[in-house]
């Protein structure tokens, strides 16, 4: 492998010039599909209302494309890895464009699920892999690469906070159908700047797809979002549904180390989970992106459910948290010549923690619509803050010839704490959505909690974290 990696990377341009126009395409790619992540949020009402469902309907569908991304990213990191990446990538691209157009012409809510929680799923886990793996293969010291992380995590986190703002803005003067239209604006787009993209890495096309590997994983994952989903309402079912989720997942990782032993490519190697910074880093991750996406979600309920705001003006609400990301994302390189990397991942979750806290102040009287900035702010300048940095450890933990790996598992973390937020959270507010206030200070305390979970990690890694050397990674 190193050999061939050394063979493929003499012809691959390496002018800064290069690198940047091949940056632009999948920084794009990270921003849509989180962009797709949390725009939803603010057409809960508008959805509702065309497609004759309910609040909890809307929920399902925005959770089930989370879901999907996660349960299937981390086959789709291997897939790229038989199919080449580029190819990957575009085929990727392709899926979500099509699901975009079919749920801007959707019917009914089962179409609409069909089209965005299934094909932009399926399109986004086939994409998002490569973004990450074609990164780390072309900027190969920690100052570039923690650049072009930080564009890419910056641009997924910008998308993640400007889903509202786009999504309200584009529902409002149009209609929300409106919104999946730019989307495949935007993947055509990417498709065309994609062009001059370059695979340092040939594909290995003796590699065998463990197909009983991923239908045990996604069954896992699936089970046991869904029964979280539906918590609030078949208490009994969800017990159910978490055990027998957790019996697949168990499953799973002795099917995959049985492989092993027989010599075997399993779909995910357990030597990945043996890694005590990687794993740290990986509950960072997963934190982050629950507390971005479960605010999103709790806060737009909230605002458009409870208070009556419309699309416009929740969305133009979230400007504060897109302003956070984009402040802490643009200082990005600047952080990490200056500090640690393990600073900036505390910084960031003791920084979201205290706007947890001040949303959460917001329970007692009637406060006005701005009094959400400040705590959106900086729950946004925190989460900035610590994307690029914990991404950055995860993949520089690993040599080349397991980044198809560990960035499969990497992103189906991240979406996997993007379901659970909206999930838990979401489920926790939905379920109470009467009493206005009282669930929504539940639904925050949960995010809380996961804040506090993501700090201890943060607190738990190395003081000084370098890249891994292939070779030594062998050894």
């Amino acid at each position: 492998m190193a050999a061939n990696a050394a063979a493929a990377q003499v012809g691959t341009p390496r002018s800064a010039q290069a690198l940047r126009r091949m940056l632009i395409p999948l920084a794009l790619a990270q921003f849509i599909c989180s962009f797709a992540g949390s725009n939803m949020n603010v057409m809960i009402n508008d959805i509702s209302e065309d497609l004759n469902t309910t609040v909890r309907g809307v929920q399902t569908a925005i959770t089930l494309f989370l879901l999907v991304m996660a349960a299937l990213m981390i086959p789709g990191g291997k897939l790229s890895d038989r199919w080449g990446r580029k190819r990957c990538f575009n085929i990727g691209l392709a899926v979500y464009g099509v699901g975009a157009l079919i749920s801007a012409l959707s019917p009914n809510l089962g179409v609409l699920i069909l089209g965005n929680s299934i094909l932009e799923g399926v399109g986004t886990a086939m994409l998002i892999p490569p973004v990450y793996i074609l990164t780390t293969l072309l900027y190969t010291d920690v100052v570039s690469r923690a650049r072009a992380f930080g564009a890419i995590s910056g641009m997924g986190g910008i998308g993640a906070a400007t889903g509202p703002l786009i999504g309200g803005l584009i529902t409002t003067a149009i209609s929300w159908r409106a919104s999946f239209v730019f989307q495949a604006l935007v993947i055509v787009t990417i498709l065309v700047l994609s062009r001059r993209l370059v695979d340092p890495l040939p594909p290995d096309r003796e590699a065998q797809p463990d197909t009983v590997g991923g239908v045990l994983s996604a069954a896992g994952l699936v089970l046991v979002v869904l029964g979280i989903q539906i918590a609030a309402d078949y208490g009994w079912a969800f017990i159910a549904l978490v055990a027998v989720g957790a019996v697949f997942l168990v499953w799973f990782f002795l099917h995959i180390r049985a492989k092993e032993r027989k010599g075997e490519e399993p779909l995910l190697s357990t030597s990945l989970f043996r890694n005590r910074t990687s794993n740290l880093a990986l509950v960072t991750q997963n934190a982050q992106w629950l507390l971005l996406l479960g605010t999103s979600f709790v806060v737009s309920a909230y605002l458009q459910v409870v208070r009556g705001y419309n699309a416009i003006q929740t969305g133009v609400i979230f400007t504060a948290a897109t302003g956070g990301i984009l402040l802490s994302s643009l200082g990005a390189e600047r952080f990490a010549k200056r500090r640690a990397q393990r600073t900036l991942i505390v910084a960031g979750f003791v920084t979201a923690s205290v706007g947890i806290i001040v949303l959460l102040s917001l329970v007692a009287g009637s406060p006005g619509v701005w009094a959400f900035a400040p705590g959106l702010f900086l729950i946004g300048f925190g989460c900035g803050l610590m994307l690029t940095p914990s991404v950055n450890v995860v993949q520089s933990s690993w040599p080349e010839d397991q980044q198809g790996e560990i960035s499969g598992l990497s992103r189906a973390v991240s979406n996997l704490g993007s379901t659970l937020g909206t999930a838990i959270a979401g489920t926790v507010l939905v379920a109470g959505i009467a009493d206005g206030n009282h669930s929504y200070a539940l639904a925050m305390v949960v995010l809380g909690v996961a804040g506090l979970i993501g700090l201890g990690a943060a607190l738990l890694l190395p003081r000084e974290l370098a890249p891994v050397r292939a070779e030594a990674a062998v050894a």
